[in-house]
């Protein structure tokens, strides 16, 4: 069954870095864009970051743009997120998600909850000031 687990979440002083890793299994992750997520307390899930299939693609959120870098590794199977220049309002539970639909078309968007089929449990970041 597909799975995925997210770690590297801690607490961080403001202006730090943290690098969150999520592991996958139970399906051919080479062939599947993945995202990443958060979700702050009393707040809706939004979208952070994406990388496509192959890597060679990504989308940020305005908001971490320049700061947040997704990266994977198909040998792995492991999708990545170095978070740096941490702000407070970066506090949140953080998720990894698969992107519904193999491979990539024109069709395909990447930063709706509803582009993504599965989700990790996720990994909670906290930035203090």
């Amino acid at each position: 069954q597909v799975q995925l687990v997210e770690s590297g979440g801690g607490l961080v002083q403001a202006g730090g870095s943290l690098r969150l890793s999520c592991a996958a299994s139970g399906f051919t992750f080479s062939t599947y864009g993945m995202g990443w997520f958060r979700q702050a307390p009393g707040k809706e899930r939004e979208f952070v970051a994406a990388i496509r299939w192959n890597g060679f693609t990504t989308e940020y959120a305005e908001s971490v743009e320049g700061r947040f870098t997704i990266s994977r590794d198909n040998a792995k199977s492991t999708v990545y997120l170095q978070m740096n220049s941490l702000k407070p309002e970066d506090t949140a539970d953080y998720y990894c998600a698969r992107k519904r639909g193999t491979y990539h078309n024109r069709l395909y968007t990447y930063t709706g909850p509803t582009d993504y089929d599965y989700w990790g449990q996720g990994t909670q970041v906290t930035v203090s000031s």
